[in-house]
């Protein structure tokens, strides 16, 4: 029987999602914690794989198993079990061939910038105070839907096949004191996120213009985009299915 798990986490102290040899990872925490509880060894497979320091208000993995449990109950012991970083929020039956990587048909993250210095969001959101121009920001913006090649914003000797991705959704908007970027398509490359926020703080402090901004994604290379935006203020937050 295949089960989807519903979760959350800040990866502030995660080596990123994806089980690596001798350092902590949101995968290896919840594969032991479902291991332990269910007295079987669990692979969970994840809807994807965020970087260190990367982190996820919603989360998607799934996990194989013919041990009966009742999903409501462990829970709660999976809740104390897998350390204060991390949430469960449901676990509940799918059909054996509902794969939670491949399956996904849109994924949404968003990145937080706050102008003022704030030691509560220090972990989750990036402390910028020189003046960006987020009407310039946003029209370039646009630009990110009329191109599917995103090979300059991606990390270089990656293994995925293409580096094609629709983007449906980009736009800054302001939140409280906060700017909040929200990016939605149907795939994302490695470190592609930062990278678009990198290039248009860039933008939006002058240093780079529009038609450049589209010349970054023309060019195709990675060393003509801007530095990556910091990990922590990049947070995943919807899948959809």
């Amino acid at each position: 029987m295949r089960y989807f798990i519903e979760l959350a986490y800040n990866g502030t102290r995660f080596k990123g999602w994806q089980i690596q040899p001798g350092v902590p990872t949101v995968q290896e925490a919840v594969e032991h914690a479902l291991s332990v509880k269910l007295q079987t060894t669990i692979a969970v497979t994840g809807a994807g794989r965020t970087d260190t320091g990367v982190h996820a208000s919603f989360f998607v993995a799934h996990f194989d198993t013919l041990v009966l449990f009742s999903p409501e109950r462990i829970i709660h012991s999976l809740n104390h079990l897998i350390g204060p970083d991390i949430v469960v929020y449901k676990i509940y039956e799918v059909h054996d061939n509902l794969h939670a990587r491949f399956d996904a048909k849109l994924r949404t993250y968003q990145y937080k910038i706050s102008p003022l210095k704030n030691p509560f969001l220090q972990e989750t959101t990036l402390f910028f105070d020189k003046k960006l121009d987020f009407d310039a920001m946003n029209r370039a913006c646009t630009i990110l839907f009329r191109h599917s090649d995103f090979t300059s914003f991606s990390k270089l000797h990656t293994d995925v096949k293409t580096n094609n991705c629709k983007v449906s959704r980009a736009e800054w908007k302001q939140d409280g004191l906060l700017w909040v970027f929200t990016i939605s398509a149907d795939r994302f490359l490695r470190n592609m996120v930062r990278a678009i926020v990198g290039t248009l703080i860039e933008l939006g402090l002058g240093k780079i213009n529009e038609q450049q901004f589209e010349d970054i994604i023309l060019a195709k290379n990675r060393g003509k985009a801007g530095t990556s935006a910091p990990a922590h203020g990049l947070s995943l937050v919807d899948i959809v299915y």
